[in-house]
């Protein structure tokens, strides 16, 4: 890829991390309204929905041909392990949110809000670390700093 084109590229990624980042904050967010709101479910759900969508566009932005793991696997193969542990991430990072998704879909009489809580605190505990470990793996193989620590 020409070096204009990386770089707008990695434009675009930096962009999208910040999306992720808020959409991940946002779940954390609800998280701390359980108690607080008659509606958490609700407000639960629709954040993780949009999480779902940001962190769908974030494993097409960086797993497709030619894009960001490409370019690493090329151009620094001792990296080719931390992408493919970044691409394993995806993989059960995806699922883990459609399962919540759809256990907030069923009756709301089976959440109890400290259950939520522990759980989908793991969750976006995965999501910060996965976010830092895609930032480390810029850095490493190119000394872009995405910024947006966490």
């Amino acid at each position: 890829m020409p070096e204009d084109t990386f770089t707008a590229y990695l434009e675009q990624v930096r962009a999208h991390r910040a999306e992720l980042r808020e959409s991940v904050a946002a779940v954390d967010d609800a998280l701390v309204d359980l108690h607080e709101r008659d509606d958490w479910i609700q407000r639960l759900h629709t954040a993780l929905v949009e999480l779902a969508h940001d962190f769908a566009d974030h494993v097409d932005l960086t797993e497709r041909p030619g894009g960001l793991y490409d370019t690493v696997r090329a151009s620094e193969s001792r990296l080719t392990a931390a992408v493919d542990r970044l691409t394993d991430d995806h993989v059960s990072l995806r699922s883990e949110i459609a399962r919540v998704i759809g256990s907030l879909e069923r009756s709301s009489a089976d959440h109890e809000p400290h259950v939520v809580r522990d759980e989908l605190s793991g969750l976006v505990q995965r999501l910060v670390r996965h976010r830092q470990r895609g930032g480390e793996l810029v850095y490493e193989a190119f000394a872009v700093d995405l910024g947006g620590s966490g």
